[in-house]
């Protein structure tokens, strides 16, 4: 068969959002840029699609090439189409996101492209429109945190209280009422109270906590009615 007439040809690129947690700080991954035009800017982790390659191999694929992070679930997003989204050529980007354990994939991450790690409030300003696809993606998990116990995938075995806490006041941007976090999480009766503390941060202590899997999906909604709306 011949070509689509009268038709440009349009590329195709992935561009991969990678947010992770290391217990105190929630982060985004991002590199330097290898190629031009803006070489060596901030960036997520992007490239074009091969010819023999579909949209999932392809991230997983440029994930791999520019991180060294493999076997990572990433969920497809969104397509950022804007006609000068790229100064070079006409490029369709379709974007994928990840919510790790950083601890858990820390010994993955090569230095090839200076992969680094910044705080969400620090996060530099990036190329094109990658801070937007972060903005996007961040209004994604906000919402699949509000219905599913996402968050707790990301905390250790045993955790304390403050750790969750902290873990949900940076996706949601907003602080919460210390007191009342205890009081609706222990009366959620999803946790198992541990008989050993942590004390890194203070002589008291903080005692840690299992999430009982049993209870979570019955009891998680109930603990969620209280978190104000992001920012």
């Amino acid at each position: 068969m011949g070509k689509y007439i009268n038709q440009n040809p349009v590329l195709v690129a992935v561009d991969c959002i990678i947010f992770g947690y290391d217990g105190d700080q929630l982060k985004l991954l991002v590199i330097k840029r290898a190629i031009e035009p803006v070489k060596d800017q901030w960036s997520l982790m992007g490239g074009f699609i091969r010819a023999d390659e579909d949209l999932d191999g392809a991230a997983q694929r440029i994930l791999l090439e520019l991180t060294g992070l493999h076997d990572v679930y990433l969920e497809q997003l969104h397509a950022y189409g804007s006609p000068d989204r790229d100064p070079i050529e006409r490029t369709v980007s379709v974007v994928y996101f990840a919510l790790i354990d950083i601890n858990k994939y820390s010994k993955q991450i090569n230095d090839q492209y200076h992969a680094e790690w910044f705080k969400l409030k620090e996060v530099p300003q990036l190329i094109f429109d990658h801070n937007l696809m972060v903005k996007a993606a961040m209004d994604k998990i906000r919402y699949q945190a509000a219905l599913h116990p996402i968050l707790f995938e990301l905390l250790p075995k045993k955790f304390t209280i403050p750790q969750l806490q902290a873990l949900y006041e940076q996706v949601y941007d907003t602080p919460i009422d210390n007191r009342n976090f205890i009081r609706k999480i222990t009366a959620s009766g999803m946790l198992i109270k541990q008989p050993e503390k942590d004390k890194s941060s203070s002589r008291r202590g903080a005692f840690y906590f299992k999430l009982d899997k049993n209870k979570h999906k019955a009891q998680f909604q109930s603990f969620l009615n209280f978190i104000p709306k992001a920012k």
